[in-house]
């Protein structure tokens, strides 16, 4: 599984970064990373699908949106067993502490309720 997230994250971070740097035109000197460079691919690959280079950009970023959740559902599903125990030990620990708090408000309330019966009306003036 180390490998198959290390293929999927090396060229996600590459197309990422590259997308980043080439979009805000930060280039360090090379051509790599102009913003001309980050028109021409966009007009190369609008050309090759048929759509305008603007529709690119976004049709890139759900399909990196899709991958991950393609790799993190396939890293779930194989680890499954230790995430559903995690899930319960998180609800078990919810469930305790709202009782524990549903417990202590119970007790503040017959306390004080046991301390007004403890008064006797009789002695009022």
């Amino acid at each position: 599984m180390k490998w198959v997230l290390i293929a999927w994250g090396g060229p996600m971070l590459f197309l990422s970064g590259w997308y980043v740097l080439s979009f805000y035109d930060l280039n360090f000197g090379l051509y790599f990373f102009s913003r001309e460079m980050h028109d021409l691919v966009m007009e190369i690959y609008g050309g090759v699908l048929g759509l305008p280079s603007e529709a690119v950009p976004p049709l890139v970023g759900r399909a990196l949106v899709v991958d991950t959740l393609l790799v993190f559902g396939l890293l779930a599903l194989r680890r499954r067993r230790v995430l559903s125990a995690w899930v319960r030990r998180r609800i078990l620990a919810r469930a305790q502490a709202a009782g524990g708090q549903a417990v202590a408000a119970q007790s503040d309330a017959s306390s004080d309720t046991a301390g007004a019966s403890a008064v006797s009306l009789s002695s009022a003036p």
